[in-house]
């Protein structure tokens, strides 16, 4: 007679302020995890004060073998910077309007389907930008993109989700070009105008446009998105080109380092994976190789980590019907 095995134990990290009902979702996670033979999750809320990484810290001091990250782009942030490192394995619950990991995975607001990717076992290795003390996994940014999210209306995010970006991006782009010094690994500097600088990990925007075709979560490298356009025109033909998924995007310039050191002649702002930072002149962004143990879709080595999740989807109908019963 074979006893079975005990799944791992895991905590749930959550913002109360992006959760409709708590009581629903506590219910939700731990039945659900209860029905595959999981222990209770340990439980820990966010605060204002401290968005996630001080209860990361606390779920792997507590042995938490998986930590679900279950809030916007602010709390998933502090968890990477908390777990990297560390070996744990952590998980994206989609919740708020605009989380950029979870887009990146496929995973949308069903929260199912993003349990159903954590019973799957799918594991990979990522790697992780690091700007000052914070990590990221997805995307950092000077220019533009920052000025968008910050310009962004927090009601019309709440109401209609990432299409609330349009809003924000139409209110700046007719601004200035910035001139910046960049310099990317050991090579020597050189010199752009542009209105934005994105550097990614992975290439998906929210709605799922891709920026950086080529981007990969685990070669050691982060791909620089440098978007120099200045007119209506110019923005047109950059944006037609990406909705195409065209190789070669007008006014769009692509390279790759494992450093990128970005420096602007004024203060400009600055976010990491959707989130914004203080503004600043500098951006210098490193990347950790293989720091992140994520939850993903099977297959786990797929190059795009969104790649199985109508798999998960499918699998995850089961899951509804005893937990919502």
């Amino acid at each position: 007679m074979h006893t079975r095995r005990p799944g791992p134990l895991s905590a749930v990290i959550v913002n109360p302020a992006k959760v409709a009902d708590l009581a629903t979702l506590r219910r939700t996670i731990t039945g659900t995890l209860a029905a595959a033979g999981w222990p209770a999750p340990l439980w820990l809320e966010t605060t204002v004060d401290d968005p996630g990484a001080g209860q990361a810290t606390a779920a792997v001091r507590d042995g938490a073998e998986i930590v679900l990250v279950c809030g916007g782009d602010g709390t998933v942030m502090a968890c990477v910077t908390a777990l990297a490192g560390t070996g744990v394995a952590m998980a994206v619950l989609p919740a708020g309007t605009g989380n950029l990991l979870a887009a990146n995975l496929g995973l949308t607001g069903d929260l199912a389907t993003a349990l159903k990717v954590v019973l799957q076992g799918g594991r990979r290795h990522i790697d992780v930008g690091t700007a000052g003390d914070r990590s990221f996994a997805v995307m950092a940014g000077m220019g533009f993109d920052a000025h968008m999210l910050d310009a962004t209306n927090a009601t019309a995010k709440k109401h209609i989700g990432w299409l609330a970006y349009i809003g924000g991006a139409l209110r700046h782009l007719r601004g200035r070009q910035m001139r910046l010094e960049i310099t990317l690994d050991d090579r020597p500097p050189f010199h752009r105008r542009a209105r934005s600088v994105i550097v990614g990990n992975v290439g998906r925007l929210q709605g799922g446009m891709r920026l950086l075709h080529d981007a990969r979560p685990d070669d050691g490298l982060l791909d620089i998105a440098i978007l120099s356009p200045s007119t209506l025109w110019h923005w047109a033909a950059l944006g037609w080109g990406l909705l195409l998924r065209r190789r070669s995007v007008p006014r769009m310039e692509i390279l790759t380092a494992a450093r990128i050191d970005i420096r602007a002649s004024r203060t400009q702002p600055r976010q990491l994976d959707g989130d914004l930072i203080a503004p600043g002149r500098r951006l210098l962004i490193t990347v950790r190789p293989d720091a992140l143990l994520l939850c993903v879709p099977q297959p786990a080595s797929a190059p795009d980590l969104a790649r199985g999740i109508g798999t998960a989807a499918a699998g995850a109908e089961g899951l509804r019907e005893p937990v919502h019963s």
